[in-house]
């Protein structure tokens, strides 16, 4: 079946697109034609398009599963800015609302309804679907049903049964994340009909990749912000101590962030949210919650100042910049002290193949962190997609912004180190061992009798802490798990310590610069910054975010304020 003229022009009139991305049409069409559908798309590749033109042309309600309560009103709002009848029925709303909702969905008036799986689990609320005509299912964030995948969620598994309660009713499944062997178990617990299957590209072009080994992260964080002032930002935190801090320092040093997570009020979390979305607070410093399925076209970078778990995480977290196809910067900090941490996380996973999966998904991570190929390479290859460049030109390691230092001697100063140390102390302590620091624990346990005692004075401190996450980093030293990690010698480090081998390390040698903005995103002209106060006002009394309306593009906005500006100069 081929687009029909119709098809198209419903598009235009509600969503303002005159043609479809790569993949939308060839999805639209199967929904159409009632058949199952899987696709894979990256953030920021029209997945919801694909899903909210058909529920427009259809007759009957679809039904929207979505993941999190707390982004279904951002969804709605997106939608009816669109002109499309649209409800959601989550435990957030009173009696009184669920009731109003349930009335409008009996009279056939909502095209799209939102929920969370937990509420299709609830058999009453089932019972209330099967009286209603459903044009199709579309299910968000699919890869949530796999605990193969990054975020894992048993509710899920409940959508298992929409193919024997609404047998005949298509379901289309949609993820930004997922591997061969996720795609394949989704499918399977799905139970879907011979889908279409769509695994677009998930090469992002206007993203640039960046890792930088972490040594202060809350100044290295604040530099990278203050570089880029007026841009919309998410950095991303491990735990919610740390997103409250970080956030708490960047608004001491006139950084306006807000901070998101679980624990902050609803009201509260709200608030802040809706903040960032309409451009009143620029940065929001957050857990990995925060951002699945925020529709936020002008993110312009995404830092993680921690370690992600793997990288199906790290690629959808750094999707959320540049959806609008901008030029967007993709930060990431890495650090010995991560890694501890992650391992003390999975170690408390019961299950031993869950287990041992999410160990091997946190040592992809780090080889991706520690690595020296192009990042945008190793991210494809990943994800089963070969890249075929023999370099991407926009990541650090493409830019030549790293070179290589034979740091040999050093590491074998180190490795000796904690040989003598019998492997039985922690990284802080073999630095202290090796600057001859004068402590009340070397000296209880008398190390400063040992050989290797003041082995590393011609190094500072923070060199050798640098030095050995270096040598974690490419596998010549290990951690152990726990609350008390301690460093250990690698097969691969023996070679070293022997003469066997050398060691290299791997030092930045400049800033790294992303691809030039365009002249009709630049922040600091008088006449762009006049025009986006004129765009957040409207948008304000329209109660959508600044971005949402027809997805509003700044380069109309700008030539017609260069217009206004001529015209007045005459």
């Amino acid at each position: 079946m081929s687009t029909t003229i119709d098809t198209i022009e419903t598009m235009r009139r509600l969503f303002g697109f005159h043609k479809f991305r790569p993949n939308q049409a060839e999805i639209v069409n199967a929904i159409l034609e009632r058949r199952d559908v899987f696709a894979v798309m990256p953030t920021g590749g029209g997945k919801s398009l694909c899903f909210q033109l058909p529920a427009a042309i259809l007759p009957g309600t679809c039904v929207v599963i979505s993941p999190l309560i707390s982004l279904m009103k951002d969804q709605l709002d997106a939608v009816r800015a669109l002109g499309l009848s649209a409800e959601y029925l989550n435990s957030s709303q009173a009696a009184r609302e669920q009731a109003r909702v349930t009335g409008q969905l009996k009279a056939g008036a909502c095209r799209l309804l939102y929920v969370a799986p937990e509420r299709f689990a609830m058999q009453d609320f089932r019972a209330v679907l099967k009286r209603l005509t459903i044009s199709f299912f579309a299910i968000d964030e699919a890869h949530c049903i796999s605990d193969w995948g990054h975020d894992f969620r048993p509710d899920y598994l409940t959508l298992s049964e929409i193919m024997r309660d609404f047998p005949g009713t298509p379901v289309a499944a949609f993820t930004a994340t997922a591997t061969e062997s996720v795609q394949s178990q989704i499918v399977h617990r799905l139970g879907l009909r011979s889908p279409l299957t769509v695994r677009a590209s998930f090469n992002r072009p206007n993203l640039f990749y960046e890792v930088v080994q972490k040594t202060d992260e809350d100044r290295q964080v604040l530099n990278f912000v203050r570089s880029r002032p007026g841009q919309s930002g998410i950095i991303y935190r491990t735990t919610r101590r740390d997103v409250e801090e970080m956030a708490q320092f960047l608004s001491a040093n006139e950084i306006p962030a807000v901070p998101y997570h679980a624990g902050l009020e609803p009201a509260e979390r709200t608030r802040n949210q809706e903040a960032f979305i309409r451009d009143e607070a620029p940065v929001v410093v957050a857990t990995i919650a925060f951002g699945m399925g925020i529709d936020k076209p002008n993110v312009r970078y995404v830092v993680h100042a921690d370690l992600p778990k793997n990288l199906e995480g790290y690629y959808q977290e750094t999707g959320r910049a540049g959806r609008d196809g901008d030029p967007a910067h993709c930060l990431l900090l890495y650090g010995f002290e991560d890694v501890p941490r992650l391992k003390f996380f999975i170690s408390k996973i019961d299950k031993r193949e869950p287990r041992e999966i999410a160990s091997r998904k946190l040592q992809q991570m780090i080889d991706f962190a520690a690595g020296d190929e192009c990042r945008r390479r190793r991210i494809l290859g990943y994800f089963g997609e070969r890249y075929r460049a023999s370099v991407c030109g926009a990541c650090d390691t493409c830019q030549g912004t790293v070179e290589y230092v034979d740091w040999t001697e050093r590491a074998r100063i180190a490795l000796a180190s904690v040989t003598e140390l019998e492997e039985r102390f922690g990284v802080c302590h073999v630095v202290d061992v090796l600057i001859r620091a004068d402590t009340a624990r070397i000296r209880q346990l008398r190390h400063d009798d040992l050989e290797c005692y003041g082995a590393g004075t011609d190094h500072g401190k923070k060199e050798w802490r640098n030095a050995l996450n270096e040598m974690i980093s490419q596998g010549v030293l290990e951690q152990s798990g726990g609350m008390y990690p301690v460093v250990r010698v690698t097969r691969k480090g023996r070679t070293v310590l022997e003469g066997r081998a050398t060691f290299t390390a791997r030092r930045p040698v400049r800033k790294v610069e992303a691809v030039v903005h365009t002249p009709a995103s630049e922040p600091d002209n008088p006449l762009f910054e006049h025009l986006r106060d004129v765009r957040r006002r409207v948008a304000r009394e329209e109660g959508v975010p600044p971005t949402t309306r027809q997805q509003v593009d700044l380069a109309v906005e700008w030539n017609l304020g260069q217009s206004f500006a001529n015209e007045r100069s005459r």
